[in-house]
């Protein structure tokens, strides 16, 4: 999804793109809005996916004094029509600087170094004062591994700490005594969704598609019906085709054979 032609969008926003807008993105696609969204029936919906990324407050008193005091909290002053009429609203990006903060939408949108700081936030507790919800929600985005040593062992040439930092993660060092306690973290790769491509037009009522069988063309997994044909061919039976393996002692094989031979002698 490009930011350029999807997300400046109001019906395109979700819980998860919002953290990609700021203040002024907010404003701008309520001053324009798409030509097939219907904005005066859905507004509130927007505003509810807005309010989870940011602090937005409805300006009841228009004044100068009101309005210097919401920018001086770092918020945007700005008007969205809402139930069919123009009010100025205060707009201000949520920050992450909890553990609490971190959810499944806005963990991607920081970077390793921010995670960090914010887990060095968490009393200096480490990895392990984390409880396991928020540690879900930190590994669906990062990779973390975390090592405890020796402060003179820490930093040893070849080491964990020298692979990790070489391997492009971010470090976070929390010292425990003698000790200590280095997190690492990278983001992880945004899995590519699988596409697969299914034409349906059999099941239309057109006709003409029914003999079509081009389709499941697009469905091929390279299976050719000679690969499963398991009739042996004698030309290619060889000694090794009938090697069995059995995990017997040798000693208790070698008896029960010469029990067999000398049973044999009888006839």
């Amino acid at each position: 999804m490009t930011r350029e032609k999807n997300i400046l969008v109001l019906r395109n926003l979700t819980k998860g793109n919002v953290w990609d807008l700021q203040e002024n993105d907010i404003f701008t696609m309520w001053a324009k809005p798409d030509k097939d969204d219907a904005v005066s029936e859905r507004g509130h919906h927007y505003m509810d996916i807005i309010k989870t990324a940011f602090d937005v407050e409805e300006v009841r008193i228009d004044s100068p004094e009101v309005l210097k005091k919401y920018e001086e909290r770092g918020m945007r002053v700005g008007i969205i029509p809402l139930e069919g009429k123009d009010q100025k609203w205060a707009i201000k990006k949520r920050s992450i600087n909890r553990v609490t903060d971190l959810s499944y939408e806005n963990i991607r949108h920081i970077s390793a170094a921010k995670l960090l700081e914010v887990i060095d936030r968490n009393f200096g507790g480490g990895w392990e004062s984390l409880n396991q919800g928020i540690k879900d929600i930190i590994q669906s985005a990062f990779d973390v591994s975390t090592t405890t040593l020796p402060v003179s062992r820490l930093r040893k040439p070849g080491g964990l700490y020298d692979i990790k930092t070489a391997d492009g993660f971010d470090v976070l060092e929390i010292e425990k005594g003698g000790w200590v306690e280095a997190i690492f973290a990278k983001l992880k790769p945004e899995a590519a969704k699988p596409k697969i491509k299914l034409n349906l037009d059999g099941l239309s009522e057109d006709k003409g598609d029914e003999d079509d069988d081009s389709d499941f063309d697009t469905l091929d997994s390279g299976w050719n019906s000679s690969d499963d044909d398991d009739t042996p061919d004698d030309d290619e039976l060889t000694e090794e085709s009938y090697r069995t393996t059995i995990e017997e002692d040798p000693d208790s094989l070698s008896l029960d054979a010469a029990e067999i031979s000398e049973g044999d002698d009888e006839y």
